[in-house]
C-alpha cells in the first residue's frame, strides 16, 4: 500500500504541469468570472444538459468545484492534454486571468452542501475502489480530494464519469478524444469498462458539493 502511495505521489510530481500554471495564475476575482462565464453557462447552467461528441452523456457540474482543479483542467486543454475540441477551443481563448476568476467563481458556488455521512459501498463496489486506490486522491467519500488540483467526483452524472474514465484508456493517438494524465492513465488501465460503469453509477450516489446553478438567462 506505500508503495503505491509513493508511486502516486512521483506520478503526480512528474505530472503536474497543469497544477503548476494554474498556481502561477493571478489571484481570482470571483466577481469577475461571473461576468466571464457567459461562454460556460449554455452547457455547465443548465441541469441536465446533455454533451453529444464524443457520445452522449450529461455535462460534468462545475459549481463548487475546486477552483485550482478547474484551473488545471482548463490548462490541460489549453495545452491539448484533454482533447474535446469546444472545450480546447473555449480554453484557448482564455488569459491566465480569465482562467482565475472563473475558477474562483465556480468555487464560491455550492461548496459544504455535501453530507459529512460516510456512504458504505457494496463489496463489489469496495473491491474496485480499492483497486484503485481512489481515495488516496479524491479523499473521503471521493468528495474531499488531498490537493485542490484533483477534483470532487461525487455526485457526478454517472455517464459523464463513465465517458471521462474510459478517456483516459485511450492511448494518445487521437486528435479530438483521450485525456493525457499519467496517473489516471495508469490507474484505469486495469478496469474493464464494464467495471468503469459500475464505479462511475456508484460514484454518480455520493453526497456531493456540486450542482448546476442555472443561470436567470435559461430559467
Amino acid at each position: 500500500m506505500k508503495k503505491t502511495h509513493y508511486v502516486l505521489m512521483a506520478l503526480a510530481m512528474t505530472a503536474g504541469l497543469s497544477s503548476v500554471q494554474a498556481q502561477e495564475a493571478k489571484p481570482g476575482d470571483a466577481a469577475a468570472g461571473q461576468t466571464k462565464a457567459a461562454m460556460c453557462i449554455g452547457c455547465h447552467g443548465i441541469p441536465g444538459y446533455r454533451a453529444s461528441f464524443p457520445e452522449v452523456y450529461q455535462v460534468p457540474m462545475i459549481s463548487g468545484q475546486g477552483g485550482k482543479y478547474i484551473a488545471a483542467a482548463l490548462a490541460a486543454y489549453k495545452k491539448g492534454d484533454r482533447k474535446h475540441p469546444t472545450m480546447r477551443s473555449i480554453a484557448g481563448s482564455l488569459t491566465e486571468q480569465d482562467v482565475a476568476d472563473l475558477a474562483a467563481f465556480y468555487e464560491s458556488q455550492g461548496a459544504g452542501a455535501a453530507s459529512a455521512a460516510t456512504v458504505q459501498p457494496s463489496g463489489q463496489v469496495a473491491e474496485l475502489l480499492t483497486k484503485g486506490n481512489c481515495a488516496a486522491c479524491h479523499g473521503d467519500n471521493l468528495n474531499k480530494p488531498i490537493d485542490g488540483s484533483y477534483p470532487k467526483l461525487a455526485g457526478q452524472p454517472a455517464d459523464y464519469l463513465f465517458a471521462a474514465l474510459k478517456a483516459y484508456k485511450v492511448d494518445g493517438t487521437s486528435h479530438v478524444v483521450g485525456r493525457a494524465n499519467a496517473i489516471m492513465g495508469a490507474q484505469v488501465k486495469p478496469y474493464s469498462n464494464a467495471e468503469l460503469k459500475v464505479l462511475a453509477k456508484h460514484i454518480a450516489s455520493l453526497p456531493s458539493d456540486l450542482k448546476v446553478v442555472p443561470n436567470p438567462k435559461f430559467r
